[in-house]
């Protein structure tokens, strides 16, 4: 287990450096913000399409060989990265090679993240899959949070090619040490088409309400994780006026606040009672982000950050270890992909919308009505998922 959570680690920071890559390089060496958006988009939109394919291949083959399968794309996607940075003269004519690597990397994304999930379901049993899942979402949070500092490091001591050669290295490493995993066999039948294996897996969400109110509770938090995105950087700069590098360290804490929710879920997993926690934590969150309009001071905006993502962190560990829990061996690649899918999609659905807010009901306004959003779907789901609500563990 140790080396498969260090591969996660390395799969994760490395996928998160080639996000950040594109979107960085995009804005500063191509000076083409639009494109840069284009390219995040591209990132994660093939999970809704390959995504539910992804998901029934997990369950059908080894999710292990998928991971290979996914990791040996992105490199593939940083070598495109590199012959357009070493290759291509004009800086606007890397474009087009940057969005394919982007549309690479999202169809990588589709397979991997459902494929690691998979594979964590198979290798521990039931009694430890919790605490495993706790690490394991602790661990996608390390990675997001050191993708763009790897950037940061690599780009000082090489440049670009150091970034890409650091990204390659880590997924390289990352297939490496899941090489010796072997997984126990699962009863397939491989002659039915995949379209039905999709079927039947939205068809064991619909039979166990558990399983539907836990994708449901993994949509109402990330419905926070747009507005966290989109409005805190206005907040940063208009609200509280800090300067570029003050305003980079603020945003940091998002990744901080995650990352002590997901250690403080992996310390206290086996006393909260789960059902009400997600609830609390999610109207916590809510209040704290609305709180954040009447911050008057960087610390204080800077503890309501910390508290409101601590609380954020806590609720996706216990979603993600309680459908790691309930979830059957033979359908846990498809549930896993809709739980991977909806932290894809949700995000940037919600942050158009809070893009539309700030435009036309202005800043604090849209960060208490985004708040407010939330604690009422808080309370909403605590009132109509009963089944969820009642879940002790």
């Amino acid at each position: 287990m140790p080396a498969f959570y260090v591969s996660c680690l390395l799969a994760f920071s490395s996928g998160h450096m080639f996000n950040y890559s594109v979107i960085i390089y995009l804005q500063e060496e191509v000076a083409a913000p639009a494109m840069a958006g284009l390219g995040f988009a591209l990132c994660f939109g093939p999970p809704l399409v390959f995504g539910w394919f992804a998901g029934a291949w997990c369950d059908r083959v080894s999710p292990l060989r998928l991971i290979h399968a996914a990791q040996a794309l992105f490199i593939v996607a940083l070598g495109l990265l590199w012959w357009a940075h070493h290759y291509v003269a004009l800086p606007a004519a890397r474009v087009p090679p940057l969005l394919l690597a982007a549309s690479l990397a999202g169809v990588a994304w589709s397979f991997v993240a459902p494929a690691r999930m998979a594979t964590l379901g198979r290798l521990v049993d039931a009694a430890r899959i919790k605490p495993a899942s706790v690490t394991f979402n602790l661990l996608v949070m390390l990675g997001f949070g050191l993708g763009p500092l790897l950037i940061g490091a690599a780009r000082q001591a090489g440049g670009w090619p150091a970034v890409y050669a650091t990204a390659v290295a880590g997924f390289a490493l990352a297939s490496l040490l899941v090489l010796p995993l072997r997984l126990p066999a699962l009863q397939r039948d491989l002659k039915s088409p995949v379209l039905a294996d999709i079927r039947a897996g939205f068809g064991a969400v619909r039979d166990e309400p558990l399983l539907a109110q836990l994708l449901i509770a993994a949509i109402l938090i990330y419905l926070l994780m747009g507005p966290m995105q989109l409005l805190l950087p206005r907040l940063a700069r208009d609200r509280l006026l800090l300067s570029e590098v003050e305003r980079g360290s603020f945003l940091g804490l998002i990744a901080v606040a995650l990352i002590l929710g997901g250690l403080g879920t992996l310390l206290l997993v086996k006393r909260l009672h789960h059902g009400r926690s997600i609830f609390l934590g999610l109207g916590a969150a809510g209040l704290l982000f609305a709180l954040l309009a009447a911050a008057q001071t960087t610390a204080q905006a800077s503890v309501l950050l910390l508290a409101a993502g601590t609380c954020g962190g806590m609720v996706v560990s216990l979603i993600v270890a309680g459908l790691q829990a309930h979830v059957p061996d033979a359908l846990r690649g498809r549930v896993m992909s809709m739980y991977t899918m909806s932290s894809q999609v949700i995000p940037a659905l919600s942050g158009l919308a809070a893009g539309f807010g700030h435009k036309y009901l202005g800043l604090l306004a849209t960060t208490v009505v985004a708040g407010a959003v939330l604690i009422a779907a808080a309370l909403g789901g605590a009132l109509l998922m009963p089944r969820l609500r009642r879940a002790a563990t």
